[in-house]
């Protein structure tokens, strides 16, 4: 048997599932077909402005 050592990509990659995992929550909760550019906001505590602001909001990567 092989033991592998957790890796930073592997909390890197268990983090990312976990928001995919609160974004399709929050989608199935959804009235509608979509969620708004504020809601995938708020479900990933994605702030607008301000000190804690480390990933661009969805609105800004639209064209």
């Amino acid at each position: 048997m092989v033991t592998l050592s957790p890796t930073v990509s592997d909390h890197v990659a268990l983090a990312e599932i976990e928001l995919c995992g609160e974004l399709m929550i929050a989608a199935s909760a959804a009235i509608g077909e979509r969620l708004s550019a504020d809601r995938i906001d708020e479900v990933l505590d994605v702030k607008a402005g301000g000190d804690r602001t480390t990933v661009p909001r969805q609105g800004e990567h639209r064209g």
